[in-house]
């Protein structure tokens, strides 16, 4: 199993970074109205998720292995005057009790490792996640022009490369999935959307794109 390694956030010039997903809005409401209130933000980065969600009143805690990101978010909740509980974690490592979350998010986190990793960390998720609680994640696709390079890239196994084109992610492993893999690894788990493939990247003028699956699911 290849070690973690951690986003170079301290190289981010992208304010993207900044601002929610718009699958947070909705992914707040919906867990809302099941009642839903111990959150985890699994890969936290700068903290985007983890502020969003503390302002809709869950009770966050956040997770990253960059001390950057974790202490970018430390002093942004500060200053938001909110109660946030952020810390140092591999997501190979859960440092929380069986069944602890009602629902947690990993938003283009998991797949940063390879296929042995990429078992781990669902075998930590299923642990800390309660029973019916809910996990949404991204998992990047076997379609995206990168994974298709074989030339230009490290490969550790069949599913997963090195990345080397941004020097935030530099030889961060990029594990990729298709419908059959999903199919495999979230055995059990309830689809609570049918997971469809997206473009959710592409580079004008170049030939560059990204496909990504967005899940949300249930611990059965």
């Amino acid at each position: 199993m290849i070690e973690s390694k951690a986003w170079d956030w301290s190289k981010n010039e992208d304010n993207y970074w900044l601002i929610p997903e718009i699958e947070a809005a909705y992914l707040a409401e919906s867990w809302k109205s099941k009642g839903f209130n111990k959150f985890l933000d699994l890969g936290c980065g700068l903290g985007r998720h983890s502020i969003y969600f503390a302002k809709k009143g869950f009770e966050v805690n956040s997770i990253d292995l960059s001390n950057y990101g974790v202490n970018y978010l430390k002093k942004w909740a500060e200053k938001e005057q909110l109660n946030i509980e952020i810390n140092i974690s591999d997501m190979l490592n859960l440092p929380f009790d069986d069944n602890t979350f009602d629902c947690i998010m990993a938003y283009n986190v998991i797949y940063h490792t390879d296929t042995e990793g990429f078992v781990k960390s669902l075998k930590e998720i299923k642990r800390v996640l309660k029973k019916d609680g809910e996990l949404f994640l991204t998992l990047i696709s076997k379609n995206t022009w990168s994974y298709q390079r074989t030339d230009q890239y490290k490969r550790i196994d069949n599913n997963t490369i090195l990345r080397n084109e941004h020097d935030t992610e530099m030889d961060v492993p990029h594990f990729y999935v298709d419908i059959e893999d999903i199919i495999k690894y979230f055995a059990d788990y309830n689809f609570i959307k049918k997971p469809v493939e997206q473009t959710v990247y592409k580079m004008e003028n170049r030939e560059y794109f990204s496909k990504h699956f967005n899940l949300i699911i249930s611990k059965k």
